[in-house]
């Protein structure tokens, strides 16, 4: 059979070994090759192959239930269940996403972009199933790495309270996160707990214990110790802490040993109640280069397969923002020990790996687990320190309370720098940086700011590291514009004043962040068809400006917002209460994402579906002037 063939996973049923290593193959050919041309994710998927096959064989999926922690790893699972055929439009408008979703493919039970989220998931689909009165199987299958989030402990520590509940965790260990010692004695201590000889000794340990002499009935409470003992010594020490939490472990398994696989997972199904199998993987396998340098190759743009080399670019680019702020921040850190950037997990994406090699110090990875690396910021803040939580826009959603509650409210003085803020591309709605103005927005004591370019981020982070309250710095997912860069001595902005750009007496432009430049070249072409529109560098979202806006917006009577987030309570929605507030009554337009998910595209793609493109947003305004003038309310 080839892989092509298969467009329901229950075709894997009744397959030989033989056929599964070859169907193995196929399966990472055509990732390799696929990834190669569109980019995607890369090292967590060929990993995974042999576990996807093992375990699905076991399941019957027109009942079963798998949910996928994240859901970069899924690619060979969308490979067997009917996207063979679209699989070379992966992460492109309107192709196959990169990420599990429930509308793609009814195998898709749970679509998810962040970690840590299966197992509660799953959890819920088995207490569903059982209050239903079905008898489905549920599996969740995570990342070690995922095990840092918090989120996946509770559910671990629920779900172990749970007796009754049938629930497979199948822990995906390939040695990036927990390391815990994988061969021969780990393979045959699992192969010793499970045969039954031991089963039958466990099961039957105190009829044994009846015929040792001058032993009989006397043990009473000291026998449930040695059946305790016993068992830890069939289980590895990190399987011992799972079964203190109620869940019955089994592992290591070696992940790419089909027939092992395929057994443990047919035992795992027969025991009641929660579950853990632990797969030892290699990330990348099967790809000598991802196997090599797992952390690179975790994710790749388009590239050579051959070589393993990016495919190279056309002209040269401007540094990105990820990189700009890494170097800014490890030289402002070299001269002043205050400072200790803090990630989530994502020291190369955030460009803090450049800060980890040079001041190692004054550098913090907690893992996936955003709510803690908050609250962490909070306590080095207390202490006189200067923390900089560096956090995707998209990842800091998850520890809101923890902003509200262990920073402004105690008006400490904590830099949230917010990567991949507005329209991020390929990873679609789950990673798309929309929000961060709107939720932020409305905290008492916190200050929100966004540079217009590489240069102006500089002095952003000057201007948060000095300020002494909270401050939240967003900036774009990409290269920067080419702006001239400084080596040292950068100068703080004032808190709340924004810069005048350009004059003129038609409109007022005031744009935020990314969409400065872009207002810019709205302008240009506004200006080839008459109108002359002032445009403003707002670099606040709060304190707004209102001393340069409202003047100007009174005056022109003609005010446009430019905003790469969502328009409810965004940064167009802070100009429109300030005008109310002062009483100052003009037509407002407001533009930016309306209320809607942004879907995987390029980000080029994705504006101008949002009509926010220069040419698009000018010929908005234009369709505005061409209306009769009239005074709108705010």
């Amino acid at each position: 059979m080839h892989l092509s063939e298969i467009t329901h996973p229950n075709q894997l049923h009744g397959l030989s070994v033989y056929q599964l290593q070859q169907i193995a193959r196929q399966i990472r050919e055509k990732h390799l090759q696929t990834v190669a041309a569109t980019g995607g994710h890369l090292g967590p998927g060929l990993g995974v192959v042999e576990l996807t096959l093992a375990l699905y064989q076991t399941l019957d999926l027109d009942r079963d239930k798998v949910v996928w922690d994240v859901g970069h790893q899924a690619y060979p699972h969308k490979l067997i269940t009917g996207r063979y055929s679209r699989f070379h439009t992966l992460r492109q408008k309107d192709g196959v996403a990169g990420y599990l979703k429930r509308c793609e493919s009814k195998f898709d039970h749970f679509g998810a972009g962040h970690a840590s989220t299966s197992i509660s998931a799953a959890l819920g689909m088995a207490l569903a199933r059982d209050l239903q009165g079905e008898k489905h199987k549920v599996v969740a299958v995570i990342g070690d790495g995922a095990l840092t989030g918090g989120m996946a402990l509770e559910a671990i520590n629920h779900a172990g309270h749970l007796p009754k509940t049938n629930l497979l965790v199948v822990l995906n260990d390939n040695e990036m996160s927990i390391s815990p010692n994988v061969g021969a004695i780990p393979r045959y201590l699992n192969k010793l707990r499970l045969s039954p000889p031991v089963q039958f000794i466990s099961d039957n340990l105190e009829e044994q214990f009846k015929h040792l002499p001058f032993v009989g009935d006397s043990l009473g409470p000291e026998l449930g110790r040695v059946k305790e003992g016993m068992k830890r010594l069939a289980v590895p020490k990190v399987g011992a802490v799972f079964e203190e939490l109620g869940f019955t472990y089994i592992g290591p398994i070696d992940g790419h040993n089909l027939e092992e696989l395929i057994a443990t997972f047919q035992q795992a199904h027969k025991i009641p109640g929660p579950v853990l199998v632990h797969v030892a993987t290699v990330k990348g396998k099967g790809y000598e280069v991802a196997e090599k340098d797992q952390v690179g190759y975790h994710a790749q743009n388009p590239f050579n397969l051959a070589t393993g080399k990016a495919a190279p670019s056309s002209k040269p680019k401007p540094p990105s923002y990820s990189k700009v702020f890494g170097e800014t921040l490890t030289k402002l850190a070299e001269n002043d020990p205050r400072i200790v950037g803090i990630t989530a997990a994502m020291a190369t994406g955030t460009g803090l790996d450049i800060l980890q090699k040079r001041v190692p110090r004054q550098y913090i990875d907690v893992g996936i687990a955003e709510q803690h690396a908050v609250t962490l910021a909070a306590g080095l803040a207390c202490e006189g320190m200067r923390p900089v939580a560096t956090i995707y826009s998209t990842f800091l959603q998850r520890a809101f309370d923890q902003i509200i509650h262990d920073v402004c409210i105690q008006n400490l003085p904590v830099l949230f720098c917010m990567d991949r803020a507005g329209i991020v591309g390929a990873d679609g709605p789950t990673h798309q940086g929309m929000y961060d103005i709107a939720y932020l927005r409305c905290i008492p004591n916190m200050v929100l700011m966004a540079p217009k370019d590489e240069a102006e981020l500089q002095r952003m982070i000057v201007t948060g590291i000095q300020h002494d309250g909270p401050i939240a710095l967003r900036y774009p997912r990409g290269n920067g514009y080419g702006a001239p860069l400084m080596e040292e001595g950068w100068e703080p902005l004032p808190i709340g004043k924004g810069e005048i750009l350009r004059n003129g007496d038609d409109l007022l432009l005031v744009a935020y962040g990314s969409m400065v430049y872009p207002a810019m070249q709205t302008a240009e072409i506004l200006h080839e068809h008459g109108i002359e529109a002032t445009v403003i560098n707002a670099r606040f979202a709060k304190p707004l400006d209102t001393e340069l806006i409202l003047p100007l917006a009174e005056k022109i009577g003609r005010v446009v917002t430019m905003e790469e987030g969502c328009l409810p309570g965004g940064f167009g929605s802070a100009i429109a209460e300030a005008l109310l507030d002062a009483d100052i009554m003009v037509s407002l337009t407001r533009i930016g994402v309306p209320d809607q998910l942004v879907d995987h595209a390029t980000p080029d793609e994705s504006k101008a579906d949002l009509g926010l493109m220069p040419s698009q947003m000018a010929e908005r305004i234009l369709k505005l002037f061409s209306k009769q003038p009239s005074v709108v309310s705010v």
